[in-house]
Order: structure tokens, then C-alpha cells, then sequence
């Protein structure tokens, strides 16, 4: 498996091999010593969550109160997806910053985000499949979510594509409103709890 650091810290991408034959196809989207070479600390599976979009569904931008937030290792097991990852922790180095990856049921590359990063994510095809493993369970108290097409963010949504998004997604407040109010995931928090994460694996 490949991994690959994106130009958002603490995000990466991992590319598995696929095994075609005549019955089919075998892949791990998943393998933990790889994950862990590039993490630096295994993954603590909390909860799987599984969704079916149809084309130009948008779901996100998703963050969680961190510590403990929730991370995600989050591939494609059916369809295509453009999969967005925005760094919004206040005093990273690459705050505001975001980076898009294309999952497809192809490749079946996946992407890890740590606690404190917001995702989001736009379905290409119908019937498109997302699949992803959380390090926390759910907690609704602890949820929160961005305006994804918030002109600050400037999301690279594709233009021929009209966006689908549920009330609470359309009713989220923008990266400068959420500032303001003191939701945003703070650097220096985030960072001491991925330290904490590594220390307790070796």
C-alpha cells in the first residue's frame, strides 16, 4: 500500500493493490501497518458509517469538537466521489487550506483525516458509496459543520454539477462566522492530542 502526505497537515492518502481474476476482484482499502508508518499511531475504530448519495449530493463540512474529535479513514466502495479535506484549525500553518481527492470504486484509495480537520465530500455518480471508520463514536453535542459553499472556503465543487445538501448542511454557519463564535478546532489543542495518540502506541 502507498501513502501519501497531502498539503494538509496531519491528512493522507493511501492507495492499496488490487487483485483482479475471473471471479472478481480482492482489495484492503484498510491495512494497519501502513497506516501506522505514516501516522505514527494505530487507528482506534469507534464506529463504521456507511452512506449512499446520489449524484451532486454534498455532505459536509463536518468537524468535531476536539479533544477528543474524530478522525476518519474514508474510502469509495461503489461509484465516484470528490472528497475534501479543509484544515480549520485556528494558528495551524496551513489553516484555511484544503486539498481534493478522488475516491472511486477503481482505485479504492482511501483518506485519513486526524481530529480537528473538516471534511466534506460531493457524490460524481448516483448511487455512489462512501465508506469510513471513525475513531469516536457519534455524539451529537459535539458535531459541527461549516457552509460548504461558503465563498471563503472556496471548495473546488465541480461547476457542471448542481449541489444537493440537506437543511442542516445549507443552514451551517461560514468559516468566518464559525470563527467568530469559537467553534473552530484550536492547533495547539489538537496537536498536544495527536502527541498523546503516538506516545501511547510505543
Amino acid at each position: 500500500m502507498q501513502a501519501r502526505q497531502l498539503a494538509v497537515a496531519d491528512a493522507f492518502e493511501f492507495t492499496p493493490r488490487s487483485f483482479p481474476d475471473s471471479r472478481g476482484l480482492f482489495v484492503a482499502p484498510f491495512q494497519e501497518d501502513a497506516f501506522v508508518k505514516a501516522v505514527g499511531h494505530p487507528l482506534r475504530v469507534a464506529q463504521t458509517n456507511h452512506s449512499v448519495s446520489r449524484r451532486g449530493t454534498i455532505r459536509g463540512v463536518h468537524f468535531a469538537d476536539t479533544p477528543p474529535g474524530q478522525s476518519k479513514y474514508v474510502y469509495c466502495p461503489r461509484g465516484a466521489l470528490l472528497d475534501v479535506i479543509i484544515d480549520i484549525r485556528v494558528g495551524s500553518p496551513t489553516f484555511g487550506k484544503h486539498e481534493a481527492v478522488r475516491l472511486d470504486a477503481k482505485s479504492y484509495n482511501a483518506v485519513y483525516l486526524a481530529e480537528g480537520l473538516g471534511h466534506a465530500f460531493i457524490a460524481l455518480e448516483d448511487d455512489t458509496a462512501m465508506s469510513y471508520l471513525c475513531s469516536t463514536g457519534y455524539n451529537p453535542g459535539a458535531e459541527r459543520g461549516l457552509n460548504p459553499l461558503d465563498a471563503a472556503l472556496d471548495l473546488p465543487w465541480p461547476s457542471d454539477i448542481e449541489p444537493i445538501l440537506s437543511e442542516k448542511d445549507g443552514a451551517a454557519p461560514t468559516l468566518d462566522q464559525a470563527r467568530a463564535d469559537g467553534i473552530l478546532p484550536v492547533y495547539d489543542d489538537c496537536a498536544a492530542h495527536y502527541a498523546k495518540l503516538r506516545a501511547q502506541s510505543t
